[in-house]
């Protein structure tokens, strides 16, 4: 599948043909450049490995100094893998964000969610709570209730809703439509919202 790195810029809104007010994401896509062609030959499947963003060379890796080195271009930021890419590179070669997407397009788009910290049932699975505050009850409201069973099986099975980490997780979103695609600065108006906070690092799938 095609696609691009990217950034996670902000949202804002546009007015629809009809007068709708649609909410909307910025981000910069690309260009990114090609670091890696594997092949069915060499590797077993075909893809492309794309950089996204710069970085020193001082803060990157011996290991990946070595391969931005063989394939000529500077240290990324980022790195990411497309599968059966539809166009066809070579390494050092550039992908901009015209080469891929026009107005229209359908994407999915992935990224890591805002993580929330520590949070309790209400917030991460929406329970409502014990309910009433007769009979004695208090402090209750946001309690999970029972998680187990008695003597049998006397344990707690795996997987019960409770109390934990939130968020921080990859996230998938899809079938998102371009509306509008800014070429001279590598934008990409996408209808509605993706994961992450701004700033977030997003990879963009046609």
């Amino acid at each position: 599948m095609s696609g691009l790195i990217g950034k996670k810029i902000g949202m804002t809104s546009l007015y629809s043909a009809d007068g709708k007010n649609l909410p909307c994401t910025l981000v910069e896509a690309g260009p990114c450049v090609v670091t890696q062609v594997k092949t069915v030959e060499r590797d077993g499947y075909s893809a492309l490995q794309l950089g996204f963003g710069e970085k020193k060379e001082k803060h990157t890796p011996a290991a990946l100094n070595g391969h931005f080195k063989k394939t000529g271009v500077t240290p990324k930021a980022k790195l990411a893998e497309f599968r059966d890419f539809s166009l066809e590179k070579n390494e050092g070669e550039t992908i901009s964000v015209v080469d891929l997407f026009e107005e229209g397009d359908f994407v999915d788009v992935t990224s890591i969610s805002k993580g929330k910290g520590f949070q309790g049932v209400v917030k991460r699975h929406g329970f409502a709570g014990v309910g009433g505050q007769t009979h004695g009850q208090h402090n209750r409201l946001r309690a999970p209730g029972a998680i187990g069973a008695c003597a049998t099986p006397s344990r707690v099975f795996k997987g019960t809703r409770m109390a934990g980490q939130t968020g921080n997780s990859q996230v998938t979103i899809e079938n998102l439509q371009v509306l509008k695609v800014i070429e001279d600065r590598n934008l990409l108006v996408i209808k509605g919202s993706i994961p992450g906070p701004k700033g977030a690092i997003v990879k963009i799938y046609k």
